[in-house]
């Protein structure tokens, strides 16, 4: 449901863009509603502006692929978030963070956001009307504090836009038009529900507006309401590995074990391994029907077997599989001509989102408590090995780890624009001041606080016939005695309450930003107008990041991190120029050329400019013909440079594993792994201590570190586009637009994940990634760094291809046949300067999909007060890791592009229905019933996601899990 670029036959200027809105209205849900009639109409600007150019004029067609989306399109989808609207287009792909991220400890989680062309939502920009969103410490716009109820319609421009935006407009530009002219009140509620009963959706809102002849005011509130969906709610998500694998993916289990706390050599106490290591027996204490005897008593446990689910639990039980929300939205526009040729206006929002998800209980042992440990007592009396520190495990199910993040966002603008007259040319002009604020607030319940634990697991005495702790300060401090080992039900409140440990994290992003633009005629060729476009820009952005002091000095089992304080103050300057060279000739019936450049200084690595270059040509009316080179960069965020260090457990496969690693098939790496020093027979384990029993891998049973870099500088692209845009006068209603485009990357900002580090290191042959781990004398991987650099470089590439057909009208009403399509011919990865690149086309990576076509096809139909609309939205199939060269591998003999490792697993394609009916009631209301997938698809599984370390089951986070079924209702006043 999307609106080509703007191109139509020969009109008058003045109605071209008028022209794409009114048929956006026609196409895509419905007639246009009367409101724009209002007296605001006439405060509204006579000339127009595209998203990609400062140019103001009414003959100015776009040489770059702009797309819209208007207010009843963004409706017909049945979606209360801009981020899940703008995620169904073709070209926009899975970004950093999903709803999906059960494990992420990150501030930026529970939101919403945007990217485009597969290259994520830091190289996304997100305006809205024209000016810059408010955005995360990590550089992320989160699209859901700005409610749907506002946005009069969605322009995406997929091409590069540094020239005239600056930093990040690498991928694309996402601008949402917000509503500047309403008259009268409109109410409109929406509720949905998924199949299985959860993930309701409840959503309203209210708009009032009022108008005079100088003077325009709306105000706006929305409420929205999502709720979470469960792991366990559904058989495809309820295994850590799906549905073929019910018994994979278990983790350490809730009830107590103990680790063989005697001597080296001592007999019965363990064993000397193949490479003359001592491995010590590791046991678990009995537990029929899920009750537990004398914890303290040896006799009472069996061997423990990692690779058995007896001992172990399904984390998925507990686990949130995509995050529910809540957002309150408080909004308000006005304008106010003080003359005829000049206006003020302002706009403020403010919004509030809540997000919760959930994750399985910590999995609690003696490695947990840092550098110091974590062991039961010799002298406790729960032990049993008394006498010694006995080492032990279990995961605290009693507890699920809860995280709550509050995000609360402030934007402000207010600013002046007019006209004025230069000879015989009127000029445009406008000044605009912006502030936007987010505060970011993260609570984690769940952890352990490793002192008081210590101290509850520390020496006993006994008074009053009970165990208590031995030491009376601790006592009196509120120190109960832990018996660990008892399982689930075995731990008393009063424990709990002494060794459980929240953490709160705060986040505050704040940008300063001033603007002023110009534009107007020049002088007059013989081809038309030749007209200009300039401004400045002066933005502040800076921000902090303080974690929990507890967990920030590893106090706590909660994932340690430093705090962050920094910004950088940015100085810019642009010039865009547009020259009509020929006009009303044969073969050129319009021939003209853009230009523009833009300069950049930030205070925190210099400056540079930036340059695009573009044309547009039409042979013949029917036919546009346009092409850009453009030149961008993407500015470290914040976070980029400044940073701490934070800790984060990683799910990989170690190529050196010797089962399912690519040493398994690779004599090259075989060796490469042993001249590091890893043993012939290593195999990788989970943190249950059972080997890896796939090629999805498993989780690090130890956290690694990422952190920040500031001597970061900026990447560099060029964009490269060429399209046409056919309108044929002998078939009315119909366009039919192509685009080319590539995008080249270059100094590519990136924490290299664990897995591409150990690749790159070993199947790669980079030496350069090498050095960023350390490995134990068993071989296991005792650290691992994933700090910032500029590494490499990132190359995509592709077609789009829209059909955009009215029908001649009929007795039986106007039908509409949408086509967009995305082909995806190139996405390439080189990890450093001069190593092969990674052609990954085609694959699941991680957690985007690089299909080679998405598309979405619709059509509509409306007659009289009557409308409905059904779109099919098409993901081509996949190629994914195997499960095992034996088992789910239907390429065995293909090499895997992202790990190296020899067997690939073709996975098909999917395609979603979905179905709206409306209609108008003669009230002056309006009805909307509808179901999205309404055939119930499932898409396929891929464990190349399950491996990325998300949390959550091997599902992509791009596919529908279930039909959801919504209806609302909209009341006008």
């Amino acid at each position: 449901m999307y609106v080509s670029s703007r191109h139509e036959r020969h009109l008058g200027g003045g109605r071209r863009s008028a022209l794409v809105l009114a048929l956006a209205a026609c196409l895509l849900g419905g007639p246009a509603k009367a409101q724009d009639e209002s007296p605001a109409a006439m405060l509204a600007p006579v000339n127009v502006t595209v998203t990609g150019s400062r140019i103001r004029g009414i003959d100015v067609e776009t040489a770059q692929p702009v797309f819209a989306m208007n207010r009843e399109a963004i409706k017909a989808t049945g979606l209360t978030d801009l981020g899940d609207i703008i995620a169904r287009m073709p070209s926009a792909s899975t970004p950093e963070i999903t709803p999906q991220d059960s494990l992420s400890s990150s501030n930026d989680a529970g939101g919403r956001y945007a990217s485009l062309r597969n290259l994520g939502a830091v190289r996304t920009l997100v305006l809205v009307n024209g000016r810059r969103w408010t955005s995360s410490l990590g550089g992320l716009t989160d699209l859901s504090t700005i409610p749907v109820s506002i946005v009069e319609r969605i322009e995406v421009l997929k091409d590069g836009a540094s020239s005239i935006y600056g930093s990040d407009a690498i991928g694309g530009v996402v601008n949402i038009i917000t509503t500047d002219r309403f008259e009268g009140a409109s109410a409109d509620v929406l509720y949905g529900v998924n199949g299985k009963g959860d993930g309701t959706r409840k959503n309203g809102n209210f708009t009032w507006g009022k108008s005079t002849e100088r003077a325009s005011i709306i105000l706006g509130a929305t409420y929205e309401y999502a709720d979470e969906l469960r792991d366990d709610k559904r058989s495809l998500t309820r295994y850590a590995d799906g549905p073929r694998h019910p018994d994979s993916g278990f983790g350490m289990g809730p009830y107590g074990g103990v680790v063989d706390p005697r001597a080296p050599g001592t007999p019965g106490a363990g064993a000397y391994g193949a490479n003359g290591t001592w491995v010590p027996n590791r046991y678990v204490v009995d537990h029929p029907g899920g009750a537990v005897g004398d914890t303290a008593d040896i006799a009472n446990y069996h061997p423990y077997d990692a690779n058995s689910n007896a001992d172990k639990y399904s984390t998925a039980r507990d686990t949130t599989f995509r995050a529910g929300s809540k957002l309150r939205n408080l909004f308000g526009t006005g304008r106010y001509n003080l003359t005829d040729d000049i206006a003020l206006r302002g706009m403020a929002s403010y919004g509030v989102r809540d997000s919760q998800w959930r994750a399985a209980g910590y999995p609690l042992q003696s490695g947990s408590g840092r550098i110091d440990g974590l062991f039961i007592d010799p002298d406790n009396a729960y032990n049993p090995f008394p006498g010694y520190q006995t080492p032990f495990f279990r995961r605290l199910t009693e507890v699920p780890r809860i995280t709550w993040a509050k995000n609360k966002t402030l934007h402000a603008d207010v600013g002046a624009e007019g006209t004025f007259q230069w000879g015989e040319r009127t000029w445009a002009w406008d000044a605009t001041y912006a502030y936007s604020e987010t505060r970011a607030s993260l609570t984690t319940g769940g952890n352990i606080d490793l002192a008081n634990a210590r101290k509850a697991l520390g020496p006993t005495t006994t008074i009053d016939g009970q165990a208590a702790c031995a030491d009376a300060a601790d006592r009196a401090a509120g120190c109960v005695p832990w018996n660990i080992l008892a399982g689930p039900g075995g731990t008393p409140d009063s424990v709990w309450r002494y060794v459980s440990a929240t953490g709160n994290a705060r986040q505050v992003t704040r940008t300063n930003d001033f603007i002023a633009n110009l534009t107007g005629g020049v002088a007059d060729l013989p081809a038309g107008t030749l007209r200009l476009a300039g401004g400045v820009e002066h933005r502040q952005e800076n921000g902090r990041y303080d974690p929990d002091a507890a967990a920030s000095e590893g106090l706590t089992t909660q994932l340690a991190s430093d705090p962050t304080h920094g910004g950088y103050i940015v100085n810019e300057a642009y010039l865009e120029l547009d020259a009509p060279l020929l006009s009303d000739l044969p073969l050129a019936r319009e021939l003209a050329v853009n230009a523009s450049s833009r300069y950049s200084h930030y205070s925190a690595f210099g400056g540079g400019t930036r340059n695009k270059y573009s044309f547009r040509w039409k042979p013949f009316d029917d036919l546009l013909l346009r092409g850009t080179y453009a030149e961008g960069f993407r500015a470290p965020t914040v976070a980029d440079l400044y940073a701490g260090s934070a800790e984060s457990f990683e799910s990989f496969l170690d190529p050196c594993d010797s089962a399912f690693g690519a040493a398994a098939g690779d004599a090259g790496v075989r060796g490469r792994c042993a001249a590091a020093g890893v043993p012939a027979n290593y195999r990788q384990i989970d943190p249950s201590g059972a080997a890896v029993n796939s090629s999805t891998g498993g989780q690090n049973p130890v956290a690694f570190r990422t952190g920040a870099n500031p001597s970061l500088k900026p990447e560099s692209s060029i964009t490269r586009t060429a399209g046409l845009v056919y309108s044929p006068g002998y078939l009315d209603g119909l366009d039919l637009t192509l685009d080319y485009y590539k995008v080249d990357i270059r100094d590519v900002i990136t924490p290299i994940l664990a897995g591409d580090i150990l690749n790159f290191c070993y199947v790669r042959n980079d030496p350069t990634y090498c050095g960023r781990f350390t490995r134990a004398a068993d071989g296991h991987i005792t650290a691992l760094d994933e700090s910032l650099a500029n590494l490499g470089s990132l190359r995509t590439e592709g077609y789009d291809l829209g059909l955009h057909y009215r029908l001649p009208s009929t007795r039986y009403g106007e039908f509409t046949l949408l086509s967009d399509s995305s082909y995806l011919q190139d996405f390439s990865q080189a990890s450093s300067a001069g190593a092969t690149p990674r052609q990954l086309a085609g694959y699941m990576n991680n957690l985007q999909g690089l299909y080679r076509v998405r598309s979405n096809l619709s059509l509509d139909w409306n007659w009289k007060r009557f409308g409905a609309t059904w779109t099919v939205r098409y993901f081509s199939g996949l190629k994914d890791a195997c499960w095992s060269v034996t088992e789910e591998c239907n390429r065995p003999d293909e090499t895997d592009a992202l790990t190296g490792a020899s067997g690939v697993s073709r996975k098909g394609s999917v395609a979603f229905h979905d179905m709206q009916l409306r209609w108008q009631a003669p009230w002056n209301g309006g009805f909307r019933v509808g179901v999205n997938n309404i055939f119930g698809r499932k898409g396929p599984l891929y464990y190349a996601a399950s491996s990325a370390g998300q949390g959550s089951a091997p599902y992509n986070p791009a596919f529908d899990i279930d039909r959801y079924f919504y209806v609302g209702y909209q009341q006008k006043f």
